[in-house]
């Protein structure tokens, strides 16, 4: 059991709480294989009727993977044990979703990358005025991962799913909600009563005695050009636009340009996949190649480390992107695919 996730039972509740506050809850290997023995002893504890997802501290649920350790194996070519923890990561990813009993995932403040694959793929999923939903992937070299091809491809996000995978940039909660990534909204200081009232009560009516609307926010008003289908068709129309749109455009042009590529593709090819499993194996053949390359421990470098921001990205432009290097990343992994059982189980309701 790691230190950084506290595991406990009150009363008819199970509640998992990621403790690493100075990182902003940031996942470690530890920690996945953590929130699996959890959810394995209550899978079948008549005692827990409820689990709970929390982040400690304020800052949020969870700033994502840990992925300055990540770098660190990329660069000591530890690519096994690297590959290891995003399929342990996924597999966490996917026992949240198919739990059989209500999961309450508390979405307060920071929820960027591996954070929404802990609290998205939840049965009831809570937002606070705070929440700030993304996945900043294309701002680090990768692509969005941990169930985006599947969340950010259903017809619920629309053009607000391109734009979270292009931009890198998070939403609020009322763009959370309608985009299909969130559910409910409370209040922040609201949730230590929604905590009490999970330990006795059952999910849904707890949540309904304390949800309120949302304010409007970050991603309530997403450019028409966002529905285009491939990075270049979306920059073209943005920068047909207005000043905001073209501001947008070369916010986007910072980004890696094959992460960019990888990113559109994956949406692409997660509106045809049948289930969050199948976009988790996508995934993996996804993060397994993107180790072996010079964008994902550069663009960690820049944003992570060295703090510079001005990561040097090959290739350096759109157009320098081959349709093979992108059909690379689609190639099985070496190890071979993520095997996930397909979803079979039916979550009770209460």
């Amino acid at each position: 059991m790691s230190e950084d996730v506290v595991v406990e039972r009150r009363g008819r509740a199970g509640i998992i709480t990621l403790d690493r506050p100075k990182a902003m809850n940031a996942l470690t290997h530890g920690m996945v294989l953590a929130v699996l023995d959890a959810l394995d002893a209550w899978r079948d504890d008549d005692a827990v009727q409820t689990v709970v997802i929390r982040g400690a501290g304020d800052r949020g649920l969870c700033a994502g993977g840990d992925v300055v350790g990540l770098r660190r194996g990329i660069l000591d070519g530890a690519l096994e044990a690297t590959l290891r923890f995003f399929h342990d990561e996924y597999r966490m990813d996917a026992a949240v979703a198919r739990f059989p009993k209500p999961v309450v995932t508390l979405m307060d403040g920071v929820v960027l990358g591996g954070g929404v694959g802990i609290g998205g793929h939840a049965s009831h999923r809570v937002v606070t005025e705070r929440s700030r939903v993304g996945f900043p992937e294309v701002t680090i070299g990768f692509a969005p991962d941990v169930g985006a091809s599947w969340l950010l491809s259903r017809p619920e996000a629309g053009r607000i799913g391109q734009w979270m995978a292009l931009t890198g940039q998070p939403i609020g909660p009322a763009a959370a909600i309608r985009a299909g990534l969130a559910d409910q909204h409370v209040p922040a200081d609201r949730l230590d009563d929604l905590l009490a009232s999970l330990e006795h009560e059952d999910a849904d009516a707890a949540i309904a005695a304390l949800a309120t609307e949302p304010a409007a926010g970050a991603g309530d008003d997403v450019p028409a050009a966002f529905d285009e289908p491939t990075v270049e068709a979306v920059l073209a129309a943005l920068d047909a636009g207005s000043d905001a749109e073209r501001e947008a455009a070369a916010l986007i042009r910072t980004k890696s340009p094959t992460g960019l590529r990888v990113a559109a593709e994956a949406r692409r090819r997660g509106a045809e996949l049948p289930h969050l499993e199948a976009a988790l194996a996508q995934e993996l053949r996804i993060v397994a190649h993107a180790i072996t390359t010079h964008d994902l421990a550069e663009g960690i470098r820049a944003q992570l480390v060295d703090k510079d921001r001005n990561p040097r990205w090959q290739p350096a432009s759109l157009a320098e992107v081959a349709d093979a290097d992108v059909d690379a990343y689609f190639a099985p992994p070496p190890g071979g695919d993520l095997d996930l059982p397909a979803p079979t189980e039916t979550r009770s309701a209460s």
